[in-house]
């Protein structure tokens, strides 16, 4: 019994000695394994309410209840998430501080902003890209129309129309410029601070359209206000009989882009530990708190694996980069 309690402890011993030395060789795995030692910060890189501030904190309650670990979520609006951008670009490395921010701070900013003080490929690495599900063209009840033709239509034949969009430089400002090029026409952009003002406006008749999400555009849409004549990429359940822009004829790339919200680490994040984010968030998108939350958002899309989201960052940037292009600098 005594020589075997030996062996027993000697082969202990040993296999101790290789898990050290493996460890040693691999700290990565040794901050993966212990991670989060504390409270993980997501910066929002918006004001409180808007979708991207609504991801953040649905995310951050699944992070939070699998981790055990507090999640704190802080707003940092400003410059279409540049603010929040230069943030994350400070912190340290080690998993405790990611970033939310929508589609502008990723693809449009890099090309909007003179001397940008952030690279995204440089700075960040991808955690997850979360569709933000399609985005309606809405048109005011005096507009009169039901589809984009009726729309196209009516602006050809009228002096002048208005059409919001939640900021300038933003996706619904290039949606404008696209159809303003593709059908001749001279329709205006008006930009807003944010969705709120911009609905209350084309429900007050101010505006004749506006472009934006389908949550925000909802007391429009209810009310009848407003109608939705087309929508973003692809149909939206909400909305199953409204045709994209691209169905009834729209032919400019943007009409195909994927709208987001992006959650990034800081560069030289440890990838063991970026690949657990990525994990937690897709398994959050498919649970049934998230997914209700998404649906009654009009999201009928969840999380994507880390490999669909440098590919669609790699695959779409350019095109947002060239499309942007021809806006010119825009106001922050």
């Amino acid at each position: 019994m005594r020589n075997k309690l030996r062996l027993l402890s000697r082969r202990q011993f040993v296999a101790a000695g290789a898990g050290a030395t493996a460890l040693l060789s691999a700290p990565s795995l040794v901050r993966a394994s212990s991670w989060p030692t504390k409270p993980i910060k997501i910066l929002a890189g918006s004001a409180p309410g808007g979708q991207t501030d609504q991801f953040a904190r649905l995310y951050g309650e699944y992070l939070q209840r699998e981790l055990g670990q507090t999640i704190v979520v802080e707003n940092k609006a400003g410059a279409g998430g540049a603010v929040a951008a230069l943030e994350l670009k400070r912190a340290d490395p080690d998993g405790h501080t990611l970033m939310i921010c929508n589609t502008t701070a990723y693809m449009l900013n890099p090309v909007l902003i003179k001397d940008i003080k952030y690279n995204v490929p440089q700075d960040f690495t991808w955690v997850a890209v979360m569709p933000g599900g399609s985005l309606p063209l809405v048109v005011g009840e005096k507009v009169g129309a039901k589809t984009l033709k009726d729309f196209i239509d009516y602006a050809k034949k009228t002096e002048k129309v208005n059409i919001g969009t939640y900021a300038a430089g933003s996706f619904a400002h290039m949606v404008i410029v696209e159809l303003n090029k593709q059908y001749g026409l001279k329709m205006e952009a008006v930009h807003y601070r944010g969705e709120a003002p911009m609905w209350s406006d084309l429900a007050g008749g101010s505006i004749e359209a506006g472009i934006g999400s389908y949550t925000a555009a909802l007391p429009v849409l209810q009310t009848g206000k407003g109608r939705a004549v087309a929508v973003s990429r692809r149909r939206l359940d909400v909305l199953p009989d409204v045709a994209t822009f691209k169905e009834q004829g729209a032919t400019s790339r943007v009409h195909s882009l994927l709208t987001f919200q992006g959650c990034m680490a800081p560069a030289k994040t440890p990838p063991e530990i970026v690949a657990k984010l990525n994990a937690l968030f897709v398994a959050a998108s498919k649970s049934d708190r998230v997914r209700e939350v998404l649906k009654s958002q009009g999201v009928d899309e969840g999380a994507m694996t880390l490999q669909a989201s440098n590919a669609l960052y790699k695959e779409e940037a350019p095109i947002w980069a060239e499309i942007a292009g021809g806006l010119g600098p825009q106001p922050q």
